[in-house]
C-alpha cells in the first residue's frame, strides 16, 4: 500500500457509505508484500515473552499492541489515514452538536492525548486460531475519541481458516440491535465507526452505538489489524 494509495481512497462514496452504515470496504488496498510484513511482525512479536495471550470473556486470541511509534511504515499510513478522515470526524461531530473539533495535523491530536492522559497505544494485530473469537468491544475510553478506525485482513477465508467473520452491531434507541457481517478478504481494509456515529431523525441527529466483534474460527488461523488513532487512559 503506497502513500498516494491511501491519499486518494477517501472519496464521497466512502464517506456516504460511512454516514449510512457505519463502515465502508475498501477491496485489496494491502498488497501481498505489506501482508507478509505484517504478519512477520506478529510472528516474531508473539514469540517475545511479553506477548500477550488474551483469554478471557471477551477475547481468545493472540494479541500484539504496537509501542508509539508503531513500526514504519504503520506510523506513515497512519498519519496520512488520519489526516483524509479528520474532516469527516469533524463533521459528525459538528452534527451531534459537538463543538470539539480534530486538528488537521496527527501529532496535535497526539500531544492532545498526552495532555488528556491518555497515554496507552491501542493499534494491534490478533491471530484466533481454532475456536479463537473476539467479544463484542468498543475503543471508546477517554475524553478524546477519534470516531473512525480502520481494521484490515491479512488472512484468506476459506483458505487460511474458516469461520472467523468480521460482525458489528448498532444499537438505536428504542430499536432492536442492527447485525452486520463484514465481507473481508485478504488484504482489504475497512473503515468503522469506533463506537458511536450521527444518525438523521425526524427532527434531528441523534448518536448511535456501535461495536465490534469477530465471530468463532472454526478451524486455520485468522490474522486481522486494528489501526485506531486516539490512545487509551
Amino acid at each position: 500500500m503506497s502513500a498516494s494509495a491511501i491519499s486518494s481512497f477517501v472519496n464521497d462514496k466512502l464517506s456516504q457509505q460511512l454516514d449510512e452504515q457505519g463502515y465502508a470496504i475498501v477491496p485489496g488496498l494491502l498488497d501481498e508484500e505489506r501482508i507478509y510484513a505484517l504478519r512477520g511482525w506478529l510472528d516474531a512479536a508473539l514469540s517475545r515473552p511479553q506477548a500477550l495471550l488474551r483469554e478471557n470473556d471477551n477475547h481468545r486470541a493472540d494479541v500484539f499492541c504496537f509501542g508509539e511509534p508503531p513500526p514504519a511504515p504503520l506510523a506513515a499510513w497512519r498519519e496520512t489515514l488520519y489526516r483524509q478522515l479528520c474532516p469527516l470526524a469533524n463533521r459528525w461531530n459538528e452534527l451531534l452538536g459537538n463543538p470539539y473539533r480534530y486538528p488537521v495535523a496527527f501529532e496535535s491530536f497526539v500531544e492532545q492525548n498526552h495532555q488528556a492522559k491518555q497515554c496507552r497505544p491501542q493499534s494491534h494485530l490478533v491471530r484466533l486460531r481454532a475456536h479463537g473469537y473476539q467479544a463484542l468491544t468498543h475503543f471508546s475510553q477517554g475524553s478524546l475519541v477519534f470516531p473512525l478506525q480502520v481494521i484490515a485482513l491479512l488472512s484468506e477465508p476459506g483458505k487460511d481458516f474458516t469461520g472467523g467473520e468480521f460482525v458489528m452491531t448498532e444499537q438505536r434507541p428504542r430499536m432492536q440491535s442492527r447485525p452486520m457481517v463484514l465481507p473481508l478478504r485478504c488484504g482489504d481494509i475497512a473503515v468503522i465507526a469506533t463506537a458511536a456515529r450521527p444518525v438523521k431523525g425526524a427532527s434531528a441527529y441523534y448518536r448511535v452505538k456501535l461495536k465490534h466483534a469477530i465471530s468463532r474460527v472454526h478451524s486455520g488461523e485468522r490474522i486481522g489489524l486494528e489501526l485506531l488513532f486516539h490512545h487509551s487512559p
